[in-house]
């Protein structure tokens, strides 16, 4: 895409993002909105992002709700692991069996966080900077759901899916047409390819850590001793 069409993209969505910040009622929502993400042409080595992990009573944002919230800061180049962030979410109903994979039982909730206080956590901590999520598509169709419940309506989420990534990685090094090995795309084998440390899987804080760590290692060999932008990662713009 040529460069004047995408400012003139990028002037369209401005002006979206204004049109919703105005309609959107005083509080979280409003106040994430008036912060504009990093531009697009913003060096990922100078790019303020978020690594952002879900723990779910399911995969259907319109049925499910959010039991645990991860957030990791990412500086640049740089893990912020002093303003990691770990939120125990109270949902309304009971856990059931999804607490076989989180670990996440029903007394464990009790003691957490109205839905609301961990939505306002997650937007004022996103506010100017940019998601990262391994298959972004649950994270951002989690907190839309959200959003449209406690403040009438979603915003338009910007992200780098390390999932998407590590398909293009695959691309790139793999036989040509080629497609990757069933289950190669998934968070933990992804991070086998780089060597990276092996965690405990399904804490909200752990998997947005692992995610943070595997985008550095992905970014760094996609750019393959260049310093790329932001929209050369980025999986979906809002």
């Amino acid at each position: 895409m040529s460069s004047f069409a995408e400012r003139h993209r990028d002037r369209l969505r401005d002006r979206a993002r204004e049109r919703a910040r105005a309609r959107a009622p005083e509080g979280p929502l409003r106040a994430y909105l008036s912060v504009p993400p990093p531009p697009r042409t913003t060096p990922l080595a100078q790019a303020p992002l978020l690594a952002v992990d879900f723990e779910t009573t399911g995969l259907d944002a319109r049925t499910a709700q959010i039991v645990s919230v991860g957030l990791v800061p990412i500086d640049g180049r740089t893990i912020g692991l002093a303003g990691a962030r770990r939120l125990i979410v109270r949902p309304e109903g009971e856990v059931g069996q999804s607490a076989v994979v989180h670990g996440l039982t029903d007394d464990i909730v009790e003691a957490g966080v109205p839905l609301a206080e961990a939505v306002e956590v997650l937007l004022a901590e996103l506010a100017g900077r940019l998601m990262v999520a391994h298959h972004s598509v649950i994270e951002i169709d989690f907190l839309a759901a959200a959003c449209r419940r406690l403040y009438g309506q979603a915003p338009a989420l910007r992200s780098i899916d390390t999932l998407v990534l590590q398909h293009r990685v695959f691309r790139a090094s793999g036989p040509p047409g080629s497609e990757p090995p069933a289950g190669s795309l998934r968070l933990w084998a992804a991070r086998e390819r780089y060597g990276l440390p092996t965690y405990q899987a399904h804490d909200a804080l752990v998997d947005a850590l692992a995610c943070a760590e595997l985008y550095l290692a992905q970014s760094a060999e996609l750019g393959a001793g260049r310093d790329l932008e932001v929209r050369q990662v980025m999986s979906r713009y809002g």
